[in-house]
């Protein structure tokens, strides 16, 4: 049996790579979607680990270390996964792979070819690959673009001639700069630049305010030529989101939360006192 997605209602693209070899894939659904890539026989994708969603029972999966992964250690120190899943058609027939966005992201597919064989993406960004695509997951030398964050200390570098699925947070929206044009995009928003373009990080405010965190701190700053994919949403700003209103009750929720504020100062108020009437004693 052939792969199942011809017979949805979403026609499929159609990879070719530069040895002539026909790939057809398509992607489903809306906000949380899915990649489903039609194999031949002993074609190969090479995939993040748990991205995997199904597979036809003619393809056998292998979690593999990467050797031109150059930042491995770093990853592990960062609690970053350093090994990928390779997932083989071995039967006679074509088989079929559905690799899913970790998060509510959408998958973009990125042909190498056409961007100069090279695009620098945040961390994670890569989801699955094929034919001849590289993953490195870099340290970012000058001293201008390293910022308080793990998107500013280690990015990731997509090479090759191949085909790359990322995936952006929320809506994606693609930019095509133009030679000198110039956009600032918050550091965070970014999930791919080609290689062409030239990025520098400025900073909105006193580094203090950097330090102790917040939102639109750190911008990008990014001249042309060269094409931007944005993200809406960065999972790190949909997490903190979701923990604040788990973690931080409001008035409505629980009445009590300022009533508990205020006996808190209070005693900190008596304990403050105290001490400076035992001091004078």
């Amino acid at each position: 049996m052939a792969a199942p997605f011809f017979s949805t209602p979403f026609q499929p693209f159609v990879y070719q790579s530069p040895q002539d070899a026909v790939t057809p894939f398509q992607i489903l659904g809306g906000e949380a979607q899915i990649v489903q890539i039609m194999l031949k026989p002993q074609e190969k994708v090479i995939a993040k680990p748990g991205s995997m969603c199904y597979m036809s029972g003619s393809i056998q999966m292998e979690n593999v270390y990467m050797p031109e992964n150059e930042a491995g250690v770093w990853q592990w120190v960062l609690g970053k996964t350093v090994t990928s899943i390779v997932l083989q058609s071995t039967g006679s027939t074509d088989g079929f792979v559905g690799i899913a966005a970790p998060t509510l992201a959408r998958i973009l597919p990125i042909d190498l070819a056409l961007f100069g064989g090279e695009m620098l993406c945040q961390p994670d960004a890569f989801l699955c690959s094929i034919n001849d695509v590289k993953v490195n997951n870099t340290v970012d030398q000058r001293a201008r673009n390293v910022i308080t964050s793990a998107e500013g200390f280690l990015r990731q570098k997509i090479s090759g001639q191949g085909l790359a699925f990322i995936v952006g947070g929320g809506s994606v929206v693609q930019k095509n700069l133009e030679v000198g044009e110039v956009l600032a995009v918050d550091v965070s928003s970014i999930v791919a630049v080609s290689a062409s373009v030239n990025l520098q990080i400025k900073y909105n405010g006193p580094m203090r305010r950097v330090l102790f965190g917040g939102d639109n701190l750190v911008t990008a700053i990014i001249s042309g030529p060269g094409i931007v994919f944005i993200q809406s949403m960065p999972f790190h700003r949909l997490s903190q989101r979701i923990a604040r209103a788990v973690t931080s009750p409001n008035m409505r929720d629980n009445p009590k939360f300022f009533f508990q504020i205020a006996i808190f100062f209070f005693l900190a108020y008596v304990v403050v006192v105290s001490s400076l009437i035992l001091t004078d004693i």
